[in-house]
């Protein structure tokens, strides 16, 4: 690994992660909503991906550098097409109205730019790390690369598969005010979340070729913090514990990350 080249092009991977989210940040100032910084997510991860991929040309092993941009494109697009089909047509989401109305002297729009944008844009670059140092290693794909992919496939199932069954129960009027508690969803409250996980793991897989790419360990351990005890698991059940009649005995019996048969 030429780790002098993946030192020096760090700053224009940052770069890249802060231009999209600021761009989204112009769009919530112009529409007077912050939702739209959840469709950016996706779109940062894909523009830190292909900076790397751009920057390490002539470092890595081609193979590896394809493959892991690949991953990420596909997931990240993927990601942001389902948010922005979500999303149409509703208002400001609840977790930034809630968040905004703390905002000093009511300047939303300057503490939406440092609480959200800001902050997601460092999240999007640390967590981006393994996938950024697999595009600057020169060991050729090998076995791990099977488990890495695989991995990155169990994610993609779930989380595909989950918001593919949950856009299907929302779309029935008979189901309005109801808990989904079927097919992914009996076997654990979040798979989209849980699927998110095994994708970063696998991606960090790829990276985890050489000794080097272990320093990087502590970006999926961060994605999947926030995912499970951060602003993903616990902000959506507090808000569903209190609107969702039958939450409950769903909490009983559904497991709250890891997929495993539902309690009797």
């Amino acid at each position: 690994m030429n780790a002098a080249a993946f030192a020096t092009n760090l700053a224009a991977t940052a770069g890249a992660a802060l231009v999209v989210l600021l761009l989204a940040f112009a769009v919530g100032v112009r529409t007077g909503r912050h939702r739209g910084v959840d469709v950016a997510w996706g779109l940062a991860f894909t523009a830190v991906a292909w900076t790397g991929y751009a920057l390490s040309a002539g470092h890595g092993d081609p193979g590896r550098r394809l493959l892991v941009t690949a991953l990420v494109t596909v997931w990240g697009l993927r990601l942001s097409a389902h948010i922005r089909s979500r999303s149409r047509g509703h208002g400001e989401d609840p977790r930034y109205d809630r968040m905004l109305a703390k905002a000093p002297g009511g300047r939303r729009n300057l503490y939406a730019l440092r609480m959200v944008y800001l902050l997601q844009a460092a999240i999007v670059w640390f967590v981006s790390l393994p996938v950024q140092a697999a595009q600057y290693l020169d060991r050729p794909l090998g076995p791990l690369t099977v488990a890495a992919i695989a991995l990155w496939t169990v994610g993609m199932f779930f989380e595909t598969v989950g918001d593919w069954q949950l856009a299907r129960f929302k779309a029935d009027p008979a189901n309005r005010g109801q808990v989904m508690d079927r097919g992914l969803w009996a076997w654990t409250r979040h798979p989209n979340y849980f699927g998110d996980a095994c994708v970063w793991w696998g991606l960090f897989l790829l990276g985890a070729a050489e000794p080097i790419g272990w320093a990087f360990v502590l970006s999926p351990v961060l994605m999947t913090y926030l995912l499970a005890f951060g602003s993903g698991k616990p902000l959506l059940e507090r808000r569903l514990g209190s609107s969702k009649p039958g939450w409950d005995a769903y909490l009983a019996r559904t497991s709250g990350f890891l997929p495993r048969p539902p309690r009797r």
